[in-house]
């Protein structure tokens, strides 16, 4: 794979600190956390299920992602912590004894969507532009 030699154009910020407005909600540091929770498979598996399917109990993601729900609760907390999802919990059990669901944050949304699912889709981008088999 090439590498794309560039330098910081004019008007960019030199320090990356200086890429967030003076006001932001949330430190470069907050951000690059996210970015590293969400780049652990079982992590980014867990937002790219609650992101696709709005809102999910534990049993179902333990159902679908196959891990002993020690491990899902770790990796569910890792994600909550650094916002990418949040827990709703209902007053009343419903109708299967759950109460507890999980849902993806603007923020897993935003990160999902324009970050690693956008790189997977120029992965079939790339592909196909440098296909030799079609020639």
């Amino acid at each position: 794979m090439g590498t794309k030699h560039t330098r910081i154009a004019d008007g960019d910020p030199t320090d990356p600190d200086d890429l967030l407005p003076e006001q932001s909600v949330l430190s470069l540091e907050e951000y690059l956390e996210m970015q590293a929770a969400i780049g652990n498979r079982t992590r980014f598996e867990i937002v790219y299920r609650l992101s696709h399917a709005d809102e999910l109990t534990p049993t179902e993601l333990d159902s679908v992602l196959e891990i002993d729900d020690s491990t899902l609760h770790y990796h569910l907390n890792k994600l909550r912590d650094v916002g990418l999802i949040e827990k709703r919990v209902r007053t009343e059990r419903d109708s299967d004894g759950l109460y507890t669901y999980y849902r993806a944050t603007i923020l897993g949304d935003v990160l999902l969507e324009h970050g690693v699912e956008e790189l997977l889709r120029r992965e079939w981008d790339f592909s196909e532009a440098y296909d030799s088999s079609e020639t």
